[in-house]
C-alpha cells in the first residue's frame, strides 16, 4: 500500500507483484512471479506465511553452516539489511559477508559459500508449483516464470517444467530478465511461442552493484509476442 501511495504521487504505473520460491525436481530452487494480483487475498497471505515461515528457519541453518567455515554472527549481520525480518534471504546473507570483508561483491558470496554444494547453502522444501500458481490465481494474479535462464536444469528437465507450469496455469514467462544474453531472448521467446506463453520483462533488480541490469533499462520484447500486460489497460 505504501508503495502504490508512492507511485500514485509522482504519477508511476504500479502493479501489485510477488515473488514465490518453489522446490522442483532434485533440489532445484525455481521461482515464480504473480502480477496484478490482489495482494490482501486470504489464500495468497497464508501460502506466503507458510513460505516466510520456512526461510526463517532455513536462515537460521545457514547461520550455523557459514560459523563452520569462519564466518561468525551471519544471522544477525544478515538481519541487518532486511526490511522485513521474514523476508530474510541469501542475498541479505551476501551482503554482510562482504560487509566483514570475505569477498569482494554479492557474485563471489554466491560463487563461494551460498550456490548449491556450497559451504552455506541448506537445502530446504519451498512450495510446490501447483501451489504457488493456485496462490497467484486465486488472488486474481497472473503467474509469470522468473529469470528462466538462471535454473540448472537438463534440456529434458525444462521441457517438463514449462509443460507442468502451464498444466497447472502458469501463463507467462521473463522473455527479458536482467541477466539475459541476446540468444537467451531467442531462446525464451521460442518458448513463449511453443507453449502459448504471455511474455514478460523484468530488471531483477536488487540494488545498486548486486544486478545485471539497472531499473528501466530493458531491452524490448520481441515484436510478435503479447506482453502481459497488455490485458491490464
Amino acid at each position: 500500500d505504501q508503495a502504490a501511495r508512492a507511485a500514485a504521487a509522482v504519477g508511476l504505473r504500479f502493479v501489485t507483484g510477488v515473488e514465490i520460491s518453489v522446490s522442483w525436481g532434485d533440489d532445484q530452487t525455481v521461482h515464480v512471479v504473480g502480477l496484478n494480483l490482489d495482494h490482501r487475498h486470504p489464500g495468497l497471505l497464508a501460502g506466503l506465511a507458510r513460505v516466510r515461515s520456512g526461510r526463517d528457519a532455513r536462515a537460521g541453518r545457514m547461520a550455523a553452516e557459514l560459523a563452520k567455515a569462519g564466518i561468525d554472527d551471519a544471522y544477525a549481520g544478515a538481519l541487518r539489511y532486511v526490511g522485513n525480518p521474514a523476508l530474510i534471504s541469501r542475498s541479505h546473507f551476501a551482503r554482510y559477508i562482504v560487509e566483514r570483508g570475505f569477498a569482494p561483491d554479492v557474485k563471489t558470496v554466491f560463487d563461494r559459500w551460498l550456490a548449491k554444494d556450497k559451504p552455506g547453502y541448506v537445502r530446504h522444501a519451498w512450495a510446490e508449483l501447483h501451489e504457488a500458481v493456485g496462490w497467484i490465481r486465486a488472488a486474481g494474479g497472473v503467474a509469470v516464470i522468473a529469470h528462466p535462464g538462471r535454473y540448472r536444469l537438463t534440456p529434458a528437465g525444462r521441457k517438463a517444467f514449462y509443460a507442468a507450469f502451464r498444466d497447472c496455469g502458469g501463463a507467462g514467462i521473463e522473455v527479458v530478465s536482467g541477466a539475459c544474453t541476446e540468444a537467451e531472448i531467442r531462446e525464451f521467446a521460442g518458448i513463449a511461442r511453443e507453449y502459448g506463453f504471455l511474455a514478460s520483462r523484468a530488471s531483477d533488480f536488487h540494488g545498486p552493484g548486486e544486478s545485471w541490469a539497472d531499473l528501466g533499462r530493458m531491452v524490448q520484447l520481441p515484436a510478435d509476442l503479447k506482453p502481459i500486460w497488455e490485458a491490464w489497460n
